[in-house]
């Protein structure tokens, strides 16, 4: 009988759900508490990403017999990011469009009074960024979380590879290896 390495991609895409439902969750008790979109309470939603990227790669080491390289690590952090990030463009893009618009109403609002306040551009400047961002702030939000979520997901895989990496040494390889028939 074969041993089959496990896959990276099946333990990055569960702990992407995972992470998922968990953003989600945060989401809607922002909403439901009334937290601006624009307040730094919204970095809190790294943490469950941070958090189930490092349980990514644990739970893959443990398929992989407690034995990971560094490379392996890395990857199966970063699958876990392309992952997350796909899913959560396409629920960033329906929340924004269908399910909550008047969230992002609120962030345009904000965003505006903002940029007035600062007095650096023209009122028409003002709307015009306001009304491009009406049209395609959804989607541009949507591409950025595919685009940015790798991107930090590789800088946190990098350190979680380092931290669970761990080589076989040669007294493993040897202490692992198996006789099924030995000749008596």
């Amino acid at each position: 009988m074969e041993n089959v390495k496990p896959s990276a991609s099946k333990v990055a895409f569960k702990w992407a759900i995972i992470n998922f439902i968990a953003s989600v969750v945060i989401t809607y008790a922002f909403q439901f508490l009334n937290v601006d979109q624009t307040s730094p309470a919204k970095y809190i939603s790294f943490i469950p990403f941070i958090a189930f990227l490092f349980l990514a790669q644990k739970e893959y080491k443990d398929q992989l017999g407690g034995f990971i390289s560094f490379g392996e690590g890395f990857v199966s952090g970063l699958l876990f990011s392309v992952f997350t990030g796909i899913l959560g463009a396409v629920f960033i893009y329906i929340y924004y469009k269908y399910l909550s618009p008047q969230v992002y109403e609120q962030i345009l609002s904000s965003t505006q009074a903002q940029l007035q306040a600062k007095g650096n551009l023209s009122t028409e400047q003002i709307d015009q960024a306001m009304s491009v961002s009406r049209k395609f702030g959804p989607l541009l939000a949507a591409i950025g979380a595919v685009i940015f979520s790798p991107i930090i997901g590789a800088i946190i895989a990098l350190i979680g590879a380092a931290i669970f990496k761990k080589e076989r040494s040669i007294l493993d390889i040897e202490s692992t290896e198996s006789y099924s028939d030995p000749v008596v």
